[in-house]
């Protein structure tokens, strides 16, 4: 993710202070905005399989390469394989066992309340699956945790620790052929399922609480896109109520398309969705440095702008999946958890510069800096984007 870092400045020595600030943070941020090739998961995906004959299973994709040197999963995959590559058979074990004590760790598994202590294997390391994978790894992408379930259980649950992000958790009961999906927020346990019965539905407030704390984080803090476009909205809206206009109209803009994707009226594939995502970025930065004050297009353009970036929402949502039986509940809960983030990037802005924008040096020393360190952003992502 880049950040982008608003400078205010003096009024002396303004000019030869702005350039060198300016230069000198943009070069930091486009080094920031670099993505290393590496396995970071939007979301960890788990499947939790009840088998026949009273045991479990569970596959949780994680980066078991990262998990086994305990560094983050956004560090270089090429250079994670080519350090484990370089151990000997020995140190190699030492690593295998610490991803899976890592993973022992961060997942809970309770039956009727207590923890389990299942077996940890990774099947994909040392397979043909490891090496078809799209980023170079050696022990794969999957952790499965196995054990039995004891005869006379009612209920069990699963959970993961903070360390992974939202989880979304297929559970799939051999015995009744019945199978749901549900979405876990960081840090939380699943509902209790029940092991005789045949299961049950999540109910209306779990999945709009669910749903909604999932749309807040596609903002903050996963949704580094998004928080530059509100930031160059918030930059050249020196005036409260043209700044909330242009809100508004993104809003509504992002809330059409995002409920005309869901119900698959609309769809666009997603390089081309990206792309323009980044160059509405770009576009609105530039008019940020164009212009000192707000044309009467401005919220029509924003509009147009935010019909795309509902279109990337919806691209997220696709991926999550909705529950069927209350489908219309999360679509609203997580547009709802998105207009939340947008909110709070806005507050987060005015906390930190908004006490000097009625300030004669305030365009020279926050909007132009920050609006050409946006834009040049926008522009990387663009092409990063457009050309793959």
């Amino acid at each position: 993710m880049g950040w982008c870092v608003f400078v205010v400045l003096p009024a002396t020595s303004l000019t030869n202070s702005l350039i060198k600030t300016a230069v000198g943070l943009t070069g930091w941020i486009l080094l920031g905005a670099v993505p290393a090739l590496a396995h970071d998961f939007a979301f960890t995906e788990a499947t939790l399989l009840i088998q026949r004959e009273g045991s479990y299973r569970i596959d949780l994709r994680v980066d078991v390469d990262a998990l086994a040197l305990g560094v983050s999963p956004t560090t270089d995959s090429a250079e994670v394989v080519a350090e484990l590559q370089a151990m000997t058979p020995e140190e190699l074990a030492e690593a295998v066992e610490n991803a899976r004590q890592t993973v022992r760790r961060r997942v809970r598994i309770r039956v009727d309340g207590v923890k389990q202590a299942p077996e940890i294997t990774f099947p994909q390391r040392g397979t043909e699956l490891a090496l078809e994978n799209e980023l170079p790894t050696l022990l794969g992408l999957t952790a499965r945790l196995s054990g039995t379930i004891p005869a006379e259980a009612e209920t069990m649950t699963f959970g993961a620790s903070r360390a992974f992000r939202a989880v979304h958790l297929t559970l799939l009961d051999q015995r009744t052929g019945r199978s749901s999906r549900r979405i876990l927020g960081v840090g939380e346990d699943s509902a209790p399922y029940p092991l005789r019965g045949g299961g049950v539905a999540e109910g209306m407030g779990r999945v709009a609480f669910s749903y909604l704390i999932l749309g807040f984080e596609h903002i903050l803090p996963a949704g580094a896109d998004h928080i530059l476009f509100v930031l160059g909205l918030f930059l050249l809206g020196r005036r409260f109520r043209p700044l909330l206009w242009q809100v508004t109209a993104f809003t509504l803009a992002h809330s059409v398309t995002l409920v005309l994707s869901s119900y698959d009226l609309v769809s666009l594939p997603s390089r081309p969705v990206e792309s323009l995502i980044a160059l509405s970025i770009a576009y609105v930065a530039a008019e940020n440095v164009a212009t000192t004050e707000l044309k009467p297009w401005r919220p029509a353009v924003v509009f147009a702008f935010g019909l795309l970036h509902g279109l990337g929402f919806a691209d997220v949502l696709r991926e999550l999946g909705l529950p069927s039986e209350h489908f219309m509940t999360a679509l609203v809960a997580f547009n709802l958890g998105v207009e939340l983030g947008q909110v709070a990037v806005l507050l987060l802005a005015f906390a930190a510069v908004g006490w000097f924008r009625k300030e004669p040096w305030y365009r020279k020393g926050v909007v132009l800096p920050g609006s050409i360190l946006i834009g040049a952003i926008g522009l990387y992502w663009f092409l990063e984007r457009a050309l793959g």
